[in-house]
């Protein structure tokens, strides 16, 4: 599942903005507080876990696999729910910047419904959060400085 938003700017701006963690509570969806970013972020190797909110996804541990200045970031995401892969890139587009945001995560309590369930809720809520964290992104990256 990926969303995708263009804003004002340079690639540079973008990709600086989302790699700074101290940022991170003004646009991530849930996230409460960056509670610790081990090794230099985001180079691959380095680890960011942060906490939700009561109503979240508790403690978010997320360790950089793949970055490359300008282009693109590959994080290896893992909570209590779910372990996946979440990309995000930035591409130039003539007004600005097209950010694009990509998460491929597997459950890890399995049952007999969880395709189900996954199907009829968790991939939705999931999409709309990384709706969410896109727009609040922008808003954050656009605000008068």
């Amino acid at each position: 599942m990926s969303a995708i938003i263009e804003l004002s700017g340079s690639v540079h701006e973008a990709q600086s903005a989302w790699c700074d963690p101290g940022g991170w509570a003004q646009w991530v969806d849930q996230l409460a507080r960056v509670v610790e970013v081990q090794g230099a972020w985001p180079d691959p190797g380095a680890v960011v876990v942060w906490e939700s909110g009561p109503a979240g996804r508790g403690t978010v541990r997320e360790r950089s696999a793949e970055f490359e200045p300008l282009r693109e970031l590959t994080v290896e995401v893992d909570d209590a729910s779910i372990t996946g892969i979440q990309r995000v890139s930035f591409d130039p587009v003539p007004d600005g910047v097209q950010v694009t945001l990509s998460l491929d995560y597997q459950l890890k309590r399995r049952s007999p419904f969880s395709w189900l369930v996954d199907l009829l809720f968790i991939r939705r809520l999931m999409g709309a959060s990384l709706a969410r964290t896109l727009s609040q992104f922008r808003a954050a990256v656009e605000a008068p400085r």
